[in-house]
């Protein structure tokens, strides 16, 4: 059982934060997809969504009851299985959208490259422990990206071009905070910019026909332009206060793809319109402010490594699928944290708040 000094340093505005998203989430779900499940599976979604919510709830419960510090000691054990993990989804994994990148075990197909992102975070933090402070050349920075360019280089095989980028976030976030001098990073972007028309050639054909729809969404429109262009008309017939929950056109009628997925904020905006939508961003950013608070709160290295790169990986991705379903941002397939049905983003973006929480309220010595 946890000690009740631990319980009181619980962090119960993340907590909130975190409930209230899960739950807006459960009724846009429902909206999104209950019109295309008709009859006792109506709302097999939101049911499926809320059980796993309820199981990460109990594991999160457990989780604290250990030192996040234990995390440290099987970094490397982690890094191993994440390796394992991506390998067998060369071999056994199953396609779907053009990409393989589910392995089905029974009756839930899971993604490892969303478990990836939080395993990767936990060994860069243990391995970056070590080094803060003596990032003084590019001579030691090698290690470090060819620790994190494996696995990054297995999820863009998949193909999975938006969580790659995620751990490049996750990477320069957690770099940041280590130490790396200014004119490294400068100079890592220069030397990236300047490698994008090589690194084009290397991109699928649908993932350069999203570029293009991202310039102009009508070169087109009934194929990669189309996801975006549905999306904008959605945000913008919500207009201030949106159409109502169960009320969208864009949506419900099925114009919307992905609407419980990786598009489901522009549900929100067409079904809670601009209020709505803004509503939701607010509450993102006190969650991202509490991980940036308890980054800096962390009673030691490590756990300010582990918040930075959870906040680090939470951030892009609001950015980026916010942007990309106003339209923005390219289209790259990232899920809306705590927000998008799915069962392994879910699972990992609650473990790693269930981290936070664990960061958080061990913060202080704690005094018997």
């Amino acid at each position: 059982m946890l000690n009740r000094r631990l319980l009181r340093n619980l962090d119960f505005v993340t907590i909130t934060t975190t409930v209230i998203l899960i739950l807006i989430s459960l009724v846009v779900i429902g909206s999104a997809t209950h019109i295309n499940t008709p009859g006792e599976e109506r709302y097999w979604y939101v049911e499926r969504q809320g059980m796993f919510a309820l199981f990460n709830v109990i594991f999160i419960i457990i989780l604290l009851n250990f030192d996040y510090k234990v995390l440290s000691k099987f970094a490397n054990g982690l890094y191993g299985i994440n390796l394992v993990m991506l390998l067998a989804v060369m071999f056994i994994g199953q396609s779907a959208l053009g990409a393989q990148r589910w392995i089905q075990i029974g009756p839930i197909s899971l993604q490892p490259s969303e478990f990836s992102k939080l395993i990767m975070i936990i060994a860069l933090a243990d391995m970056l422990d070590k080094k803060t402070g003596k990032l003084n050349s590019f001579k030691d920075l090698i290690p470090i990206f060819l620790y994190v360019g494996v696995p990054f280089l297995l999820i863009l095989k998949q193909p999975d071009l938006g969580t790659s980028l995620v751990f490049l976030a996750i990477l320069f976030g957690m770099l940041f905070i280590a130490g790396i001098k200014s004119k490294h990073l400068m100079m890592i972007f220069g030397a990236g910019a300047a490698l994008m028309p090589i690194f084009w050639h290397f991109l699928k054909d649908y993932q350069k026909m999203r570029l293009s729809v991202f310039i102009d969404p009508n070169v087109d429109p009934l194929g990669s332009g189309y996801h975006i262009i549905q999306s904008k008309i959605a945000i913008g017939s919500g207009m201030l206060l949106g159409k109502g929950l169960f009320g969208g056109t864009q949506s419900q009628l099925n114009f919307l793809p992905e609407n419980h997925t990786d598009f489901i904020f522009a549900v929100i905006g067409e079904e809670l319109g601009f209020i709505g939508a803004v509503l939701i961003l607010l509450l993102y950013f006190i969650l991202l402010y509490r991980g940036v608070k308890i980054a800096g709160e962390a009673k030691d290295n490590f756990g300010t490594l582990l918040a930075t790169g959870i906040t680090s990986m939470l951030t892009f991705h609001v950015l980026v699928n916010v942007g990309m379903t106003a339209g923005i941002m390219p289209v790259t397939g990232i899920p809306l944290p705590l927000m998008s049905y799915g069962v392994s983003a879910l699972t990992t973006n609650m473990i790693s708040i269930g981290i936070l929480l664990n960061i958080y309220m061990r913060r202080q010595k704690i005094m018997f």
